[in-house]
């Protein structure tokens, strides 16, 4: 059986590694993370939206089978109790005064525009959150109502795929760095060396196959551990703020996902069946990924902006408790869908190939933008089926490299 390295514990690493568990023994995997404690960006920040329809051409395929894992995953698993897994009405709210106009990486419109005509549409009328403060002129319609979005805390739902993994036997090593991958005298991959940065010691984890998944630092991965390689792995970082309030008032018992359109930002608000409100929208490219991503310390003025709008947002008979305040990093691509794929051998340098089939490969899972959460479970599905050599359940072939 072949041993596997994934770089990367965030939701698409764990995912990835939960489905192999599932066809391989848990402890010929194991998860290499950088991060002292895990899920510190975007797998424990997002705010975890689900669509089924919201995807384009490329990659709808991926967001149907992923949306679909999710429902099953949460029936089968008491995801509703554990991770808060709960249909959500989808809402779009704009602004008579007119909205940011362009893309959702062009300064600040809603990713919402990324539904296209996936989206219904009908007056909000009595399904408008009670919380949600809506003034005179503005608009507020359905884009879903509750059949193709739904909503999770990702940072439970990352917790219970974990757990899962440990229980499988699968062997996870944090915080530890990737240093190097050496080859036999096939000159083909046959183990990965680690560090734990806690320790300041060494080991040698035989692998014959790698996945990385480490976000928006995995070109920085690749380029550690394939020094010869003169591929590029096209994913940057953008960085997104983000504020969890309870509101005195309650969040009422549907949960909402809303889509502002506002005149100079285009906020996402959801609410979750604990009684918070999860508020974001506040983005930029500006701000440079630190080496860890626990070293992601939020700007203040940009958390005041979210307050600010909480406020003109969110009906409250009282103020808003913060409950958690956040800075992620979402590696996007210029194309916006991920890459799932497995690298040519001639695309890892300079004599350094792999086994073929399923005994072998390096493979990278990235690039999911802000659909990360959504995209997760198909995507660590379709996964483990490409490294295992098994019939892939979405077709992928559009998100090659």
């Amino acid at each position: 059986m072949a041993q596997t390295v994934i770089i990367g514990s965030g939701i698409i690493g764990l995912s990835t590694a939960y489905y192999l568990s599932k066809h391989q023994p848990g402890p010929t995997i194991h998860l290499v993370d950088s991060s002292a404690e895990l899920f510190t960006s975007a797998s424990g920040f997002a705010g975890g939206f689900l669509a089924k329809g919201w995807f384009e051409s490329a990659s709808a395929p991926l967001g149907r089978l992923s949306f679909e894992e999710h429902a099953r995953l949460a029936e089968e698993a008491g995801g509703a109790e554990k991770w808060g897994y709960a249909k959500s009405v989808t809402m779009a709210y704009e602004t008579a005064r007119g909205a940011v106009e362009g893309g959702w990486l062009e300064g600040g419109a809603s990713r919402a525009s990324a539904a296209g005509d996936a989206r219904g549409r009908g007056d909000g009328g009595d399904k408008s959150p009670s919380w949600l403060r809506v003034l005179e002129g503005d608009e507020v319609s359905v884009m879903d109502d509750g059949g193709g979005t739904a909503i999770v805390d990702p940072l439970k739902l990352c917790h219970f795929l974990l757990d899962e993994c440990k229980n499988a036997g699968v062997q996870v090593h944090h915080p530890a760095t990737a240093l190097e991958v050496t080859t036999d005298v096939r000159d083909e991959v046959a183990s990965v060396r680690i560090g734990y940065t806690d320790s300041s010691t060494e080991t040698e984890i035989p692998a014959t196959r790698i996945l990385l998944s480490a976000g928006a630092w995995t070109p920085l991965v690749f380029s550690t551990l394939f020094k010869s390689s003169t591929t590029n792995i096209p994913v940057k970082a953008y960085a997104g703020h983000s504020l969890v309030v309870r509101n005195p008032k309650g969040a009422g018992d549907t949960c909402h996902a809303v889509y502002c359109s506002l005149e100079n930002l285009s906020p996402e608000l959801y609410s979750r069946p604990s009684g918070v409100i999860y508020l974001a929208g506040v983005n930029s490219s500006a701000i440079p990924l630190p080496p860890l991503a626990t070293g992601a310390e939020p700007v203040d003025d940009a958390l005041e902006e979210l307050k600010a709008l909480a406020r003109r947002l969110i009906v409250s008979e009282g103020e808003l408790e913060v409950v958690r305040t956040g800075l992620c990093f979402r590696p996007v691509t210029p194309r916006g869908t991920p890459i799932l794929a497995r690298l040519e051998d001639g695309q890892l340098g300079e004599r350094v190939g792999t086994r073929r089939g399923a005994e072998g490969g390096v493979f990278v899972a990235v690039g999911h933008g802000p659909w990360g959460i959504s995209l997760s479970l198909g995507t660590g599905r379709v996964m483990a089926e490409m490294m295992q050599g098994r019939a892939l359940s979405a077709d992928v072939s559009r998100l090659g490299l």
